[in-house]
Order: structure tokens, then sequence, then C-alpha cells
């Protein structure tokens, strides 16, 4: 990533092979009820307009002008689960994401080398990591905000922001202010980078991004 690695990705070392355009098999670009994936067929009755990972998603990202919200979890995953009861079935969430987002849906057990790239943003972000994660990409496959569980509404023993809350103002920053977008995506890309190559400048300090307001 960075200078040495620039997006699109080519496919040379210290690139995750996770984010590279040119390597996915033709299968992901089926719909998603038609996935083998015991995970992706779980959520393939959602009202949230699902797309695989894989070209066709990030081309309409791109056709469209919208960010992409990618969420990567697995089939025995409680919490994942969970938000899906609580935001992937809510037909007012479902809208509001299909009309504003590319809706992307991995399994991580399937596709470790895309769960390690994202996970390592929302490392970077938060200082730690889980499932279901939760991340906000350019079109570009460039993660500009992350996290993990989003409550779809506030929960007394939880100070995890809201899905609609957060998917509501990511997406006015994206549309208002893409320089903002773009600065936060390129840090947070370094730092994925520098992450993946086990460089000691990742550990030390978290990346400060525009988006921090957004939780």
């Amino acid at each position: 990533m960075g200078a040495a690695c620039p997006l699109p990705y080519a496919v040379r070392p210290g690139c995750p092979a996770a984010i590279t355009s040119r390597r996915w098999p033709a299968a992901l670009h089926q719909p998603t009820g038609l996935e083998s994936s015991p995970y992706l067929l779980q959520h393939a009755h959602n009202p949230v307009n699902w797309f695989p990972w894989g070209d066709e998603a990030f081309t309409e990202a791109r056709r469209l002008g919208r960010p992409v919200f990618l969420s990567i979890g697995y089939s025995t995953c409680h919490w994942c689960h969970v938000m899906e009861a609580e935001s992937f079935e809510d037909e007012e969430i479902a809208r509001f994401l299909n009309r504003h987002y590319v809706a992307v849906k991995v399994d991580r057990e399937e596709r470790p080398d895309i769960d390690a790239v994202y996970m390592s943003a929302v490392q970077q972000l938060t200082g730690t990591g889980g499932w279901p994660m939760s991340v906000w990409l350019t079109a570009a496959r460039e993660p500009f905000f992350a996290g993990t569980y989003f409550p779809a509404a506030r929960r007394r023993s939880r100070r995890a922001a809201r899905l609609p809350v957060t998917a509501l103002r990511l997406v006015r920053h994206f549309q208002r202010d893409p320089e903002r977008v773009g600065q936060a995506s390129a840090a947070l890309v370094e730092a994925i980078r520098q992450d993946m190559q086990g460089t000691a400048a990742a550990r030390r300090q978290r990346p400060t991004t525009c988006l921090d307001a957004a939780r």
C-alpha cells in the first residue's frame, strides 16, 4: 500500500492479495443468494442488497458514486447474528443502506485474506478487533472507517455507536468532504501496510482520521 503499492493494488511483495482487483474467482460475481457459503446463505433473505466480494460490487460503487459498507463475519458468530437481527433485517436500516451504499458481505472462513487486511484496519483504529467486522470503503477498496459490532439502537450496557447514526454521518462525510475522506483512507492504508509488513511504526501510534467524530 502507500507509495510503494499504489491502488489499484498490484500483486507484489508487501501488497495484500485481498485487495487486488485481479485475483477474484468468477464465482464471486454471482448474487449472494447463489453463494455456497453458509454465512452468505444465511443473509440471502435480508432486505439489504448484499453483494459478494468482487469487481461487480466496486464497479457499481464507482458508477453510483457511493461508499461501500463491508460486513465480515462467519456462520457461528453470536454477535453477527445479533447485528443481523437488529440491523440487516430491519426494513428502514436496509432501505438506507441500499439507497446510500453498496453493501458487501464476506465470510471470513472462506476469505481469510480479505478478513486479515480489514481486521488490521479495525485494530489500527480501535485498538481491538472481532466480529462482526464493519468497514467503510471507497470504490478503490480503501478503508476510511472501521469497527466491529454497531447496535441498531442505544444499549444500556454497551457504549458502541449506533449503526444508523454512524452510517448517516459517514455518507455525509463521503459526499460533502471527499478530500478529508481521501486523507483518512490514505493514512489508514499506510498504517495497514506497515502493520502487515510487521513494522514497529504501525504499533506506535493509532491513526487519527477526520472521521473519528462519527463514532
